[in-house]
């Protein structure tokens, strides 16, 4: 069963979350914040959305995605940032349903396109998602300012 996430569901989505890093190699790089965390998923002005996988009773996995902009399409589109299914229940169609849930959330919106990144050996993963038809854009490469990068580039705005 898919289902909307609920405040309630907070400790479960910082355990997924913490889970999903492992999985992907970069424990490292986070630093939840509960309460951060629940201001941008139900607070006055949410910028995310969270679907929960459940399966023998339990939540096990998410979604969480959030809306962008295509100029060119002039539509809304939705990111996927985030599907997660625990190991043991992977091969159950969890991680396809999760998917799908939010394929259907942006046609229900009128959306242009879904989009999401995968890294690069994760190949189970890339094997799924080219099988529901997606296909990879290897002609643009992603960029991201961070950390200090980002406070640097901000600084440079005031000048």
């Amino acid at each position: 069963m898919i289902r909307p996430a609920t405040p309630d569901d907070i400790p479960r989505l910082i355990q997924f979350i913490f889970e999903l890093a492992e999985y992907e190699r970069l424990s490292h790089s986070v630093m939840l914040d509960a309460d951060r965390l629940r201001e941008h998923l139900f607070g006055p002005r949410p910028c995310i959305e969270a679907l929960i996988a459940e399966a023998d009773g339990a939540a096990v996995g998410f979604a969480l995605f959030f809306t962008n902009y295509s100029t060119f399409q002039c539509l809304p589109g939705l990111y996927l940032e985030d599907l997660f299914v625990r190991p043991s229940y992977r091969g159950r169609g969890l991680g396809r349903a999760l998917l799908l849930a939010v394929a259907a959330l942006a046609v229900e919106r009128g959306c242009g396109r879904m989009e999401w990144a995968v890294l690069d050996w994760n190949e189970p993963a890339i094997g799924f998602y080219q099988s529901l038809g997606a296909r990879p854009l290897d002609d643009w490469t992603k960029y991201r300012l961070s950390d200090e990068a980002l406070i640097q580039a901000a600084a440079l705005s005031q000048h």
